[in-house]
């Protein structure tokens, strides 16, 4: 691209399509920080951090249709961090809780006795 084609370029370039373009950027960059993409190294919490308070301080300067895109992928990645700022993995959410065991089910069995409830309920 020669100068001239540049000039031509910047002229038609609008700052709310550079908000957007910067805030999916952001995105992208989050997700890898916290390894949510593909492994890029050891997980950079606090550059995760700084992108999702970055795509907040955008958010205000955009159309309402650019934020209705970037809502979502926004709060995926708020979650996402919440978790691994706790050292909750993704997986351990899902798990299914454990059975309980006997001596837990005659004890949660006894309680319940014991818990009044009115007639007809």
């Amino acid at each position: 691209m020669n100068e001239d084609e540049l000039r031509e370029a910047l002229k038609k370039l609008r700052v709310e399509d550079v908000l957007l373009q910067t805030a999916a950027t952001l995105i992208d960059l989050a997700a890898r920080r916290m390894g949510l993409v593909e492994e890029d190294g050891p997980k950079e919490l606090d550059q995760a951090k700084l992108a999702i308070e970055g795509i907040r301080a955008l958010q205000p300067l955009m159309t309402e249709e650019q934020q209705t895109a970037i809502r979502e992928p926004l709060s995926q990645l708020q979650m996402a961090y919440a978790r691994e700022a706790k050292g909750v993995p993704a997986s351990a959410e899902q798990a299914p809780e454990p059975e309980s065991k006997p001596d837990e089910e005659a004890e949660r069995a006894n309680a319940r006795s014991k818990i009044w409830t009115p007639p007809g309920a």
